[in-house]
């Protein structure tokens, strides 16, 4: 199945698994290589050291294109740039938009530059600057998302700019795959339905809570850093939104004191990663301390299991999982059912 992505690329399917943080490592992404898609590593959540090596492993485990998220207001964002350079890494994505010199960078060094955007705006900004492509987020994503809806956003954002677009935000099988081709979409990322496989490194008892989830079983909190945050219903999430704001400002500061041990950081340190969240936003203190240690909270529910003291980031599609198969099996059974799909409408269609 060949679209403008697979072309970009070089990967034989237009699939992509989305750089989520403390999932998306070495095991997922070469697997997803190896499947044909787009594995995408996430480094924000790793120091420089952990990237390089994760580069190095999943190098030595495929031969396929591959990608790295990344951080664009890091302090290191410029060696990371040179990492990829110098390793020969396919793709750049990133959640926040770079700057247009080091898209410039990148792309004069024959790597793809891929952007996450929310709005028809922020992806014609990015694609002036150079964007080779953008993936574009509906409100159906885990994580950090935006209030419009994918059937919404998608359309805006290709009526906008002549680059490839990705959707994200609500797919998890050939159904979806197909409906975003006939959009116009180049393809679609996933990034729960990832999640939610045999090579994901997500603990067992945390998989399978995933999939006891019902359509309901999601929420979007601002409660855990201020930011619109699509996440399970976990039992933190659900007391930082009973919690007052002075009740929720001493149970964030023990929060940020319980992870320093982990993080290594120091708390200027932790304050000025929550300052670095705020983009224009008015958050309370509470947040903005619970901003600091936020990917913490994410390491304690998908590495170490914790979740009565962790956040599991998750899309809406969470309710339509029920299984746990392969990377193989996802991306080769998303392609077959969307290839039966437009055949079948094309024969409705006389094409």
């Amino acid at each position: 199945m060949k679209t403008a992505l697979t072309e970009l690329v070089g990967v034989e399917h237009p699939v992509v698994q989305t750089g989520m943080g403390w999932v998306a490592g070495p095991r997922l992404v070469s697997a997803t290589a190896e499947a044909g898609a787009l594995g995408i590593l996430a480094s924000a959540t790793m120091t420089y050291a952990e990237l390089e090596a994760a580069v190095a492993e999943v190098k030595k485990r495929t031969e396929k294109p591959f990608g790295v998220n990344l951080r664009a207001d890091a302090t290191d964002a410029g060696e990371r740039v040179d990492l990829l350079i110098r390793e020969g890494v396919k793709v750049a994505s990133f959640a926040l938009a770079p700057r247009k010199e080091m898209i410039a960078k990148l792309r004069d060094h024959g790597i793809v530059v891929i952007p996450s955007v929310g709005a028809a705006r922020h992806a014609e900004k990015v694609a002036a600057w150079g964007a080779d492509a953008v993936i574009v987020q509906g409100g159906e994503g885990g994580g950090h998302t935006g209030g419009v809806a994918t059937t919404l956003l998608l359309p805006s954002v290709l009526d906008t700019v002549d680059i490839p677009v990705v959707a994200a935000g609500g797919f998890f099988d050939g159904r979806g795959l197909a409906a975003a081709l006939a959009y116009g979409a180049a393809g679609v990322a996933m990034g729960t339905r990832f999640l939610l496989s045999k090579e994901s490194t997500v603990p067992d008892e945390v998989k399978r809570l995933y999939l006891e989830q019902g359509l309901t079983g999601t929420i979007v909190t601002r409660r855990v850093d201020g930011l619109p945050h699509r996440v399970l219903r976990t039992e933190l999430v659900e007391k930082l939104e009973r919690t007052g704001r002075i009740r929720g400002l001493a149970q964030a500061a023990r929060n940020a004191l319980r992870f320093r041990n982990i993080t290594g950081l120091s708390p200027v340190a932790m304050l000025r990663e929550g300052f670095a969240m705020k983009h224009g936003n008015d958050l309370t203190w509470s947040q903005l301390v619970m901003a600091a240690n936020t990917p913490m909270l994410l390491r304690a529910g998908l590495v170490e299991g914790r979740t009565d003291a962790g956040v599991l980031a998750s899309g809406q599609v969470v309710g339509m999982i029920h299984d746990l198969p392969t990377v193989a099996q996802i991306v080769e059974g998303a392609v077959a059912e969307a290839g039966e799909i437009l055949q079948r409408l094309g024969r409705q269609t006389g094409g």
